[in-house]
């Protein structure tokens, strides 16, 4: 089994689409600002899970599992920065996306108990 299995890893495969989809709806004006934040904390939710899996040690995966919580609540915070400037985000698509992020967050929490319990 590897990384590519975990259904939190394949879920935050499918946010960091979704995620590239609402960003280029953004004004240019955002390519380099909060697109692009956007897109990174999105991205570095599978990257950490990916890397922390190929590391040696449990401590080491736990860790990187922790940068990749911590990139979920980024992207949940930045998403509402998206939704106070208007940019195309209704109520619908913005609870939607929250709701996935949290969903996220919360596999990732379970994850690191489950490896926690196995130190």
């Amino acid at each position: 089994m590897t990384h590519r299995d975990l259904d939190v890893y394949k879920q935050s495969m499918v946010l960091v689409g979704n995620i590239y989809k609402l960003t280029q709806t953004f004004p240019k004006s955002e390519v380099f600002g909060l697109a692009s934040q956007m897109q990174r904390a999105a991205v570095s939710i599978p990257s950490n899970i990916a890397e922390g899996a190929s590391r040696n040690g449990t401590k080491e995966y736990i860790h990187f599992l922790s940068v990749s919580t911590g990139s979920a609540s980024e992207l949940e915070t930045q998403l509402g920065v998206a939704k106070i400037l208007g940019y195309c985000i209704d109520n619908d698509e913005y609870n939607r996306l929250i709701l996935e992020v949290n969903k996220i967050r919360y596999m990732l929490v379970q994850l690191k108990k489950s490896l926690s319990s196995k130190l």
